[in-house]
């Protein structure tokens, strides 16, 4: 279902007729998007740490990558490399239904994720994007900055698991940062337990993971009598212990992890529930024009008055118009972001509290005329409102 965003802006007039009063763009003047005149190369191996400048498809040669061995979770840091000129003049966006050709035809997309390599997030990239680069990233935040810095081309990132919720790390930065949703793809999870060559489960004292991960296995762990560490991700905790070779130590993760970090698989299939799914946004600097030619799904984030009956009013936009929610998800709105919307809107209101920000995902496309009086209907009250992207949903076996 691999669907790709265009690498040109929207142009304001498509914007305008998805919506006249709805600003798609998230505030920000097209027309103002200059591509620097110097590019930085920026390696393959990592994304960790990131300076000026930007890049393009056409910059594939260095960069120069270090490990940190200071922090053993730590990922490698970026190195910067001779500048090279920037060419090639922005493409004409395209339409949706143009969007699923780009792998197929060979493009080699370079794509950020969170995590070092054998991470779920890999897998997730290379599965919206089949012939991508996959690029790791330190932290969630690095992938977001290198998308913007045109480091990288798109971001995959997970917000939300069957079994532990949303991540709620991913909501604030979808607010924070300019980037638009432009995709989605569903991954089954499967939890292994690994260990270096010779460990049997009896003999490990202790299990490190993501904090999600250990969660999700929390019965089988606690069977079997595993102190639980949690760390910043599941491939991350496995090349510890590879690295170190500790031998009183596990690590859940992928078994693709296993195999790249030399560890035996000591137990497949740990989570407690079979049905353990995380749902990835592909992440892009300009949205994609939405079509009605296959299921879509539309992301927005707004914020309301006080008041009895406000969210209610708000969620019937959608009820009576047959349009369906997927998602609704609260955040309270944080210093660093309310001052960003301040500047961005004609003022949030006054709260007696603390103020929220609601996301909402629903079934349909910004192409569609119920979506489009919907948001209509709700910027009519709404004190902030941003369409996140429209984007094909996944409807295939994750």
């Amino acid at each position: 279902m691999a669907a790709t965003a265009v690498k040109s802006p929207l142009n304001t007039s498509i914007a305008q007729k998805l919506n006249p009063k709805l600003s798609y763009s998230s505030h920000v003047s097209f027309s103002t998007i200059n591509l620097p005149k110097r590019r930085r190369k920026f390696p393959h191996q990592a994304c960790n740490t990131i300076s000026g400048g930007g890049e393009s498809n056409s910059d594939r040669n260095g960069g120069v990558a270090k490990k940190n061995a200071v922090n053993a979770i730590e990922m490698h840091k970026l190195i910067e490399d001779d500048p090279k000129e920037a060419s090639a003049a922005l493409p004409r966006p395209l339409t949706s239904a143009s969007l699923s050709h780009s792998a197929s035809e060979g493009s080699r997309l370079r794509v950020a994720y969170q995590g070092v390599r054998g991470a779920y997030s890999e897998s997730a990239a290379e599965k919206a994007y089949p012939n991508c680069e996959a690029v790791p990233c330190e932290q969630f935040d690095t992938a977001f900055e290198a998308v913007e810095r045109w480091l990288v081309d798109r971001a995959v990132l997970p917000i939300e698991n069957s079994l532990g919720g949303s991540i709620h790390r991913n909501y604030d930065l979808l607010l924070r940062h300019r980037l638009h949703i432009v995709g989605e793809v569903k991954l089954a999870i499967r939890h292994c337990l690994l260990a270096n060559h010779g460990a049997k489960i009896e003999d490990l004292n202790r299990v490190l993971s993501h904090p999600q991960a250990l969660a999700q296995c929390e019965n089988t762990l606690t069977k079997w009598g595993l102190v639980r560490e949690a760390v910043d991700d599941t491939a991350g905790a496995a090349k510890f212990i590879a690295f170190h070779n500790i031998k009183d130590a596990g690590a859940v993760a992928s078994e693709t992890a296993g195999k790249i970090y030399g560890l035996d698989v000591l137990a497949r299939d740990i989570q407690d529930d079979s049905d353990n799914i995380t749902r990835f946004l592909m992440l892009a600097r300009e949205p994609i024009i939405p079509g009605v030619d296959k299921p879509f799904k539309t992301s927005i984030v707004f914020s309301l008055e006080e008041g009895p009956g406000v969210l209610f009013k708000a969620l019937a936009v959608f009820a009576m118009r047959s349009i369906n929610l997927t998602k609704i998800e609260s955040r309270p709105l944080q210093k660093q972001a309310l001052r960003e919307l301040v500047h961005s809107t004609s003022g949030l209101p006054k709260y007696g509290n603390f103020p929220y920000l609601f996301y909402v995902d629903f079934e349909a496309s910004m192409a569609d005329q119920r979506a489009q009086n919907a948001l209509g209907h709700l910027e009519e009250f709404a004190t902030f409102l941003r369409v996140l992207g429209s984007y094909p949903a996944d409807t295939g076996i994750p």
